[in-house]
């Protein structure tokens, strides 16, 4: 496997090919602080104490709160965007999952940032495929990974004069 941790910018079906097997990352480091963990219970209603409530979390076996796995999840698309510019493509859209773990909590006020495997480019149909790339989301000081997860990123390439996508060649 090569690695790269220079923004990769691939603008065609053979560009994304070319990159199977290619480690990309790592992205800067994001501070997950209690404002941010507070911020996104909020949004999606998810105000378990162990998240929310510092002077009970305290008290737990994790010491103080931990953000929520899918916060660290939800940090995907924009470390990806960290890692690999899109503006190659027409469309470039996130299609879903394959497989995700949340492997190791996230203590208050950790770093986390994220690597990424190209690991499949699978043709739906001429000038469209699905890019499968394992998202590994890290934290600063802990051995484990917090998340890792198989994310699927739909890319289109841009349509000729006639309508057309680019041939596929993947």
């Amino acid at each position: 496997m090569t690695e790269t941790a220079a923004q990769l910018r691939p603008t065609t079906v053979e560009d994304l090919v070319n990159l199977i097997g290619t480690g990309i990352g790592p992205t800067q480091w994001h501070t997950v602080t209690q404002e941010r963990i507070n911020a996104f219970a909020d949004l999606t209603g998810d105000h378990q104490w162990i998240h929310v409530d510092p002077e009970r979390a305290a008290r737990s076996p994790f010491g103080s709160t931990i953000a929520h796995g899918l916060y660290s999840l939800s940090r995907g698309p924009r470390f990806m965007e960290e890692l690999m510019a899109f503006d190659g493509f027409a469309h470039s859209l996130n299609y879903g999952y394959n497989k995700v773990r949340f492997i190791h909590p996230l203590p208050v006020n950790s770093r986390i940032r994220m690597r990424g495997t190209i690991l499949s480019v699978d043709v739906v149909k001429p000038g469209q495929v699905n890019v499968v790339t394992q998202m590994t989301i890290e934290a600063d000081g802990i051995d484990k990974p917090i998340v890792v997860a198989e994310s699927i990123g739909r890319f289109t390439e841009h349509t000729q004069g006639d309508g057309t996508a680019q041939e596929a060649t993947a």
